[in-house]
């Protein structure tokens, strides 16, 4: 019944986050139908929007990894920006100032990125610990550190002084990852991604420690009383969450770029948020939520550039598939009259 309950809570929330969108379009737009068209079937008009959105989905499953498995041990760290961020920043030093084989280089990168990603996602987990410091509060302030940080790092030492903006030198062509599908942006970090997803899942799900993670996040005082140490928990877990994050900045970058430009925090790990809370915190469907986030996303790319109603309309349906599947009273009536009428059947 639970799982019957949360994919039609689900789907109720995406046909009023849809119907709502469709009544803005109506009555802000001259030429709605274009808008409605461009918004919900844009992506499949050609092979390349279509697996834009497959490349554009990569970013989200990383982070949804990492903060779906940050609350699933009952803690709310958004360390993960910055994770991604400085694992970009690795990236773009080791793809211009290294020099190796085609398919060492971007293997290299990825291990010593999601190494630096884990480190930095230890320090929240480490204060909450020992110092007993909240790990929301911490893990925001840190992000601005490394973010100022790289971008002084990339400024001191990586800028192009030619570029008429704020650019790195160009990477090596042996630091890149090749596209999966000629003519798209659909390229080998998608592959990547998925990999971790099936990690993850392994790791939630199928391993003791995952077991620890489940309970210390559901029943942290059971956990304790059960002989598990939840603080061991809570930092292996976020070192993970860290190292998958800082692995999908370096994927992103190799994958998509050929010189860094982050001039602004690209805020992925509010992104993975949302992705979490789609995904219900289960890695194995977080590829779904990531496409669905991702394929709005380029369909109001292409309504913005095609219709006069702007891409900001994806705000919009974010906060309304939030603001229901997080309410607990959403369809509970639904459910209670639903779990009534078995148990009634059950007497007869």
């Amino acid at each position: 019944m639970n799982k019957k309950f949360t994919i039609v809570r689900l789907l109720c929330a995406f046909a009023i986050a849809v119907a709502l969108s469709v009544c803005i379009i109506f009555a802000i737009s001259e030429d709605p139908l274009t808008a409605i068209y461009n918004l919900f079937l844009g992506p499949f008009q050609s092979k390349r929007h279509f697996f834009d959105v497959f490349a554009s989905s990569v970013p989200l499953i990383f982070t949804g990894l990492a903060l779906g498995l940050v609350f699933k041990s009952g803690n709310f760290s958004m360390i993960a920006d910055a994770c991604l961020y400085t694992g970009g920043v690795v990236t773009a030093a080791l793809a211009i100032k290294t020099a190796m084989p085609a398919g060492l280089h971007p293997i290299l990168i990825m291990l010593i990125a999601a190494a630096v990603g884990g480190l930095i996602g230890s320090i929240p987990a480490l204060l909450k610990v020992y110092f007993h410091t909240n790990e929301l509060v911490t893990s925001l302030m840190l992000n601005y550190v490394f973010f100022y940080f790289g971008i002084y790092t990339v400024t001191k030492y990586l800028a192009d002084r030619e570029a008429g903006t704020f650019a790195s030198l160009k990477y090596q062509p042996t630091a890149a990852l090749g596209a999966l599908i000629p003519g798209t942006k659909f390229h080998v970090g998608y592959l990547v991604a998925i990999l971790a997803v099936v990690l993850l899942y392994f790791l939630v799900f199928k391993t003791k420690f995952g077991y620890e993670i489940r309970i210390s996040g559901s029943n942290p005082q059971f956990a304790k009383y059960s002989g598990i140490n939840t603080s061991k928990v809570i930092i292996l877990t976020q070192v993970i969450a860290g190292a998958v994050a800082g692995l999908g900045g370096a994927v992103e970058q190799m994958g998509m770029y050929q010189r860094f430009n982050w001039q602004d925090s690209p805020s992925y790990a509010w992104d993975g948020v949302i992705i979490a809370i789609l995904s219900g915190n289960n890695p194995k469907t977080v590829p779904l939520a990531a496409f669905f986030l991702a394929y709005v996303r380029v369909g109001a790319d292409l309504m913005s550039r095609r219709s006069d109603v702007q891409n900001e309309l994806v705000s919009i349906i974010q906060a309304v598939l939030i603001l229901f599947i997080t309410a607990e009273r959403f369809m509970a009536g639904w459910k209670q009259r639903q779990e009534a009428k078995k148990a009634l059947e059950g007497e007869v």
